[in-house]
């Protein structure tokens, strides 16, 4: 993240009056002081640049800029820069008051407007006051995209960094929702990727599935090799490889298996896991699944599935999962299914939820429902994830990824 030249991280800028609180915005969504505030107009006298990683997002640039309406000492050089600014904003955030709405913003709206940026209005300082009905609609009726918040409430810092995360994955082009490569990074020029395929009545006749596919073909652009077995042979092939390979992925379903025939010095993950990091966030799926050390019977799951496959009698989400949810809760909890791009608006009314990889889905689908279900403060994780932990595992697959392990790590701590 440190090494990423501005010129390739998401600029986003922060516009509006003086004094409604854009330092102190730009210093919750970082978390520290990395600009001065004060109640005094004019405080910010130049363009203030804070880089950060803002995931799932990644590397990001905020540019918090001078009122427009400044009128103190050289407000005219600080207003120059700050139009310049609009040029550079991928993103704009425009912050107002609850109940004001002047000539500046109206400015600033078409100056998006002008050059088809996208923007957010944020209504900051509602722990003075709240915005009225009208006001509400006014501002409804320039864009559906506003959220209220108070830049001085640490304390609900996570749900207005979420509700900002959740509208910036909604607007910001493409190129910024690139995903990290599935398993390229995982592997040295001329590595080695042993791949265990279980074929077993959900596998299609004659192919493989598409993860599986992907994976093979990310391993080949990163100048690596495959090596792909069924789980009955793996143990046997492990065994005649010269040197071992530079990690091994599995199908989840054996994932107790492949742990157990894996070697400690060889790196190890599920094909759900990588994709969770490739088409969502794995932090998030890390984080939510040390919520279910604190399921009890009778609660309510949501199992999330991309694809409308027909069940199988063993179904790994219909089936297996949930079997494997009651032998853990030790007793019966509520399970619903939704399938396709059904996705349910009573989220709240869960306490978990579990998704598939999401190889149907793309990458903003998947991580605006990510952020859906932390909006309804509700833990979601995904079928790697969940399975992986229920089979008592999770660590091992997670060490690919330190900074999710790490997560999960802290999650456990703090008692899920």
């Amino acid at each position: 993240m440190e090494k990423t030249p501005k010129s390739l991280r998401l600029q986003i800028g922060l516009f509006g009056r003086t004094n409604v609180g854009k330092s102190s915005l730009l210093n919750i969504i970082a978390g520290q002081d990395v600009a001065i505030i004060s109640s005094v107009p004019g405080t910010t006298t130049d363009v203030v640049e804070k880089t950060m990683e803002l995931l799932p997002l990644g590397p990001v640039v905020f540019l918090d800029t001078a009122g427009l309406d400044d009128k103190s000492v050289l407000a005219e050089s600080r207003i120059r820069k700050t139009h310049k600014i609009f040029d550079r904003s991928d993103v704009v955030l425009l912050v107002v008051e609850p109940d004001i709405w002047t000539e500046y913003e109206d400015y600033i709206v078409e100056e998006a407007k002008k050059r088809a940026t996208p923007f957010v209005i944020i209504v900051n300082k509602v722990d003075l006051k709240s915005p009225s009905t009208s006001f509400t609609e006014e501002i409804l009726g320039k864009t559906e995209r506003v959220f209220l918040c108070s830049s001085i409430d640490y304390q609900n810092r996570d749900r207005y960094v979420n509700s900002l995360k959740k509208h910036l994955v909604e607007v910001v082009p493409q190129d910024f929702l690139t995903p990290p490569p599935l398993i390229g990074d995982l592997l040295p020029p001329g590595g080695l990727a042993v791949l265990i395929v279980p074929i077993d009545y959900e596998a299609p006749k004659g192919r493989i599935i598409l993860p599986q596919v992907q994976t093979i073909r990310d391993a080949l652009d990163n100048n690596a090799a495959t090596l792909v077995v069924k789980e009955t042979e793996y143990r046997h092939i492990l065994d005649k490889l010269k040197n071992p390979p530079d990690i091994v992925v599995c199908d989840s379903q054996v994932v107790a298996r492949m742990v157990a025939d894996t070697p400690d010095g060889v790196k190890c993950t599920t094909f759900s896991i990588l994709f969770s990091r490739y088409k969502g966030d794995l932090i998030e799926t890390a984080r939510g699944v040390a919520a279910t050390r604190k399921l009890v019977p009778g609660e309510r799951i949501l199992i999330a599935e991309a694809c409308s496959h027909h069940a199988i009698e063993d179904d790994i989400g219909r089936v297996k999962i949930p079997r494997w949810l009651r032998e853990y809760v030790g007793g019966d909890v509520a399970i619903d299914v939704f399938a396709g791009r059904d996705y349910p608006d009573n989220l709240s009314e869960y306490r978990l939820v579990i998704h598939c990889g999401a190889c149907m889905l793309t990458r903003r689908e998947m991580l605006l429902r990510i952020h859906r279900a932390r909006q309804e403060g509700v833990a979601i994780t995904n079928y790697g994830v969940c399975i992986s932990f229920l089979q008592g595992v999770l660590e091992r697959v997670l060490s690919p990824f330190p900074a999710a392990l790490d997560v999960y790590r802290r999650g456990c701590c703090n008692g899920g």
